[in-house]
C-alpha cells in the first residue's frame, strides 16, 4: 500500500509532498519539497517518488486524497495521449512533464489506484500529509542556511 500527498503555501508557492510505502510490517517514509511550485505538482511528485522507490516490479496500491491525480491517470490521460497531450478545448495539459514522469514510473509496475478523501481522519492518509508538509518545511528551513 501506498499513501501519498501534496501541499502547498500559496499556489504557487513553497510546497511539499509525501509518500508512506507499506508492504508487510515494513515502512517506508519518503519525503521532499520544492521552493516554487504547485498542489497539483506536489500531488503528483508523490505519487512519481513513491513508484520510483520500489525496489522491483510488483502490484502496489495508490491511494491519494487529489481528485486531480486520480481523474487525470483514471480519466483523462488516455484523451490527453490521443489528443497529443492536449486538453479537450485544445490547450496544453498542465503538468505534462510530471504527468509523463508518473506514467514511465508506473510501467514496471501493477498499478490500481484509489481516492480518499482528504483530511477527514484516514491515518495513513493524514501521515502522507505530514510528510508532505515535512518535505515543504525542510526544504524552507535548508534554504534559509
Amino acid at each position: 500500500m501506498i499513501y501519498t500527498d501534496g501541499a502547498c503555501r500559496g499556489n504557487p508557492g513553497p510546497g511539499g509532498w509525501g509518500a508512506l510505502l507499506r508492504y508487510g510490517t515494513k515502512e517506508l517514509e519518503i519525503f521532499g519539497g520544492e521552493r516554487d511550485t504547485t498542489n497539483n505538482r506536489m500531488e503528483l511528485m508523490a505519487a512519481i517518488q513513491a513508484l520510483q522507490a520500489l525496489k522491483r516490479p510488483c502490484r502496489a496500491i495508490i491511494t491519494t486524497d487529489s481528485t486531480y491525480v486520480m481523474k487525470g491517470i483514471t480519466e483523462w490521460l488516455p484523451k490527453w495521449i490521443n489528443q497529443g497531450w492536449r486538453t479537450s478545448t485544445r490547450q496544453p495539459v498542465k503538468n505534462a512533464d510530471l504527468w509523463r514522469e508518473l506514467i514511465k514510473a508506473g510501467e514496471p509496475h501493477e498499478v490500481e489506484w484509489r481516492w480518499v478523501k482528504g483530511h477527514a481522519g484516514h491515518t495513513d492518509n493524514e501521515r502522507a500529509d505530514r510528510l508532505a508538509n515535512r518535505g515543504m518545511d525542510d526544504m524552507l528551513k535548508n534554504n534559509r542556511s
